[in-house]
Protein backbone atom coordinates (compact mmCIF):
# COMPACT_ATOMS: atom_id res chain seq x y z
CA UNK A 1 0.00 0.00 0.00
CA UNK A 2 2.81 2.06 0.69
CA UNK A 3 4.52 1.69 -2.89
CA UNK A 4 1.23 3.13 -4.32
CA UNK A 5 0.96 5.90 -2.07
CA UNK A 6 4.51 7.18 -3.03
CA UNK A 7 3.82 6.29 -6.52
CA UNK A 8 0.88 8.86 -7.10
CA UNK A 9 2.67 11.96 -6.99
CA UNK A 10 5.30 11.03 -9.37
CA UNK A 11 2.64 9.32 -11.93
CA UNK A 12 0.86 12.76 -11.95
CA UNK A 13 4.07 14.75 -12.68
CA UNK A 14 4.77 12.47 -15.21
CA UNK A 15 1.44 12.46 -16.81
CA UNK A 16 1.64 16.56 -16.24
CA UNK A 17 5.06 16.48 -18.54
CA UNK A 18 3.73 13.93 -21.01
CA UNK A 19 0.51 16.63 -21.46
CA UNK A 20 3.13 19.47 -21.41
CA UNK A 21 4.79 17.55 -24.50
CA UNK A 22 1.81 17.21 -25.90
CA UNK A 23 1.60 20.71 -26.52
CA UNK A 24 5.06 21.66 -27.14
CA UNK A 25 4.99 19.18 -30.38
CA UNK A 26 1.19 20.82 -31.85
CA UNK A 27 3.23 23.85 -31.20
CA UNK A 28 6.03 23.23 -33.50
CA UNK A 29 4.23 21.38 -35.40
CA UNK A 30 1.95 24.32 -36.51
CA UNK A 31 5.25 26.35 -36.84
CA UNK A 32 6.20 23.96 -39.48
CA UNK A 33 3.17 24.44 -41.27
CA UNK A 34 1.98 20.94 -40.12
CA UNK A 35 -1.54 21.23 -39.79
CA UNK A 36 -1.69 16.74 -39.78
CA UNK A 37 1.21 16.15 -37.43
CA UNK A 38 -0.71 19.02 -35.38
CA UNK A 39 -3.52 16.88 -35.30
CA UNK A 40 -2.01 14.39 -33.51
CA UNK A 41 -2.28 16.15 -30.49
CA UNK A 42 -6.32 15.67 -30.57
CA UNK A 43 -8.26 11.80 -30.18
CA UNK A 44 -8.62 10.63 -33.37
CA UNK A 45 -12.43 9.96 -32.59
CA UNK A 46 -15.87 10.67 -33.45
CA UNK A 47 -16.57 12.19 -30.13
CA UNK A 48 -13.42 14.92 -30.23
CA UNK A 49 -15.45 17.93 -29.16
CA UNK A 50 -14.19 21.64 -30.81
CA UNK A 51 -15.69 24.60 -29.28
CA UNK A 52 -15.23 28.10 -30.72
CA UNK A 53 -16.84 31.10 -32.84
CA UNK A 54 -20.57 29.65 -31.13
CA UNK A 55 -19.93 26.14 -33.15
CA UNK A 56 -19.31 23.10 -31.95
CA UNK A 57 -17.52 20.33 -34.37
CA UNK A 58 -17.86 17.48 -33.54
CA UNK A 59 -15.30 14.51 -34.63
CA UNK A 60 -11.68 14.39 -35.29
CA UNK A 61 -11.82 14.79 -39.30
CA UNK A 62 -14.21 17.80 -38.92
CA UNK A 63 -11.81 19.47 -36.64
CA UNK A 64 -8.85 18.70 -38.88
CA UNK A 65 -10.85 19.92 -41.96
CA UNK A 66 -11.51 23.30 -39.72
CA UNK A 67 -7.62 23.80 -39.42
CA UNK A 68 -7.19 23.15 -43.01
CA UNK A 69 -9.57 25.88 -44.68
CA UNK A 70 -8.85 28.27 -41.70
CA UNK A 71 -5.57 28.19 -42.37
CA UNK A 72 -5.23 27.22 -45.84
CA UNK A 73 -1.20 28.61 -46.00
CA UNK A 74 1.62 29.84 -43.71
CA UNK A 75 0.44 33.52 -44.01
CA UNK A 76 -2.77 32.36 -41.92
CA UNK A 77 -1.25 30.26 -40.13
CA UNK A 78 1.60 32.51 -37.97
CA UNK A 79 3.56 31.28 -35.36
CA UNK A 80 2.00 29.98 -32.41
CA UNK A 81 2.66 30.32 -28.87
CA UNK A 82 1.34 28.77 -26.27
CA UNK A 83 1.64 30.36 -22.46
CA UNK A 84 0.71 30.43 -18.99
CA UNK A 85 -0.28 26.44 -18.70
CA UNK A 86 -1.98 25.19 -15.88
CA UNK A 87 -2.59 21.66 -16.23
CA UNK A 88 -5.23 19.99 -13.19
CA UNK A 89 -5.16 16.21 -12.95
CA UNK A 90 -8.58 15.02 -12.59
CA UNK A 91 -7.37 11.23 -12.27
CA UNK A 92 -4.86 8.89 -13.48
CA UNK A 93 -6.49 8.91 -16.81
CA UNK A 94 -8.18 12.67 -17.26
CA UNK A 95 -6.68 16.20 -16.81
CA UNK A 96 -7.91 19.87 -17.75
CA UNK A 97 -5.66 22.17 -19.57
CA UNK A 98 -6.08 26.13 -19.48
CA UNK A 99 -4.40 28.26 -21.03
CA UNK A 100 -3.14 31.10 -23.87
CA UNK A 101 -2.82 30.92 -27.39
CA UNK A 102 -1.10 33.73 -29.67
CA UNK A 103 -0.28 33.58 -33.15
CA UNK A 104 1.73 36.45 -34.75
CA UNK A 105 1.15 37.38 -37.93
CA UNK A 106 2.28 39.37 -40.60
CA UNK A 107 -0.84 41.83 -39.73
CA UNK A 108 -2.27 41.00 -36.74
CA UNK A 109 -1.72 38.77 -33.68
CA UNK A 110 -4.71 37.24 -32.56
CA UNK A 111 -4.85 35.35 -29.42
CA UNK A 112 -6.96 34.01 -26.76
CA UNK A 113 -7.80 31.28 -23.91
CA UNK A 114 -8.45 27.64 -24.33
CA UNK A 115 -9.55 24.71 -22.13
CA UNK A 116 -8.62 21.21 -22.69
CA UNK A 117 -10.05 17.81 -21.88
CA UNK A 118 -6.93 15.30 -22.27
CA UNK A 119 -7.42 11.66 -21.52
CA UNK A 120 -4.71 8.89 -21.26
CA UNK A 121 -5.82 6.89 -24.38
CA UNK A 122 -3.67 3.86 -25.63
CA UNK A 123 -1.88 6.07 -27.72
CA UNK A 124 -1.09 8.65 -24.94
CA UNK A 125 -2.41 11.77 -23.48
CA UNK A 126 -4.87 13.06 -26.23
CA UNK A 127 -7.23 16.13 -26.65
CA UNK A 128 -10.67 15.05 -26.48
CA UNK A 129 -12.31 18.55 -25.69
CA UNK A 130 -10.85 21.77 -26.70
CA UNK A 131 -12.83 25.13 -26.12
CA UNK A 132 -11.21 27.99 -27.48
CA UNK A 133 -11.83 31.13 -27.57
CA UNK A 134 -10.22 34.67 -29.40
CA UNK A 135 -10.08 38.00 -27.45
CA UNK A 136 -11.95 40.90 -28.98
Amino acid sequence: MAALVCAAPEQASNSVAEIQYVLTAQQDAWNRGDIDAFMNGYAQSASTVFVSEDEVRRGWETVRDRYRVKYSDRAKMGTLSFSDIEVTMLSPDAATVLGRWRLKRANDEPHGRFTLIFKRLPEGWRIVHDHTSAAK
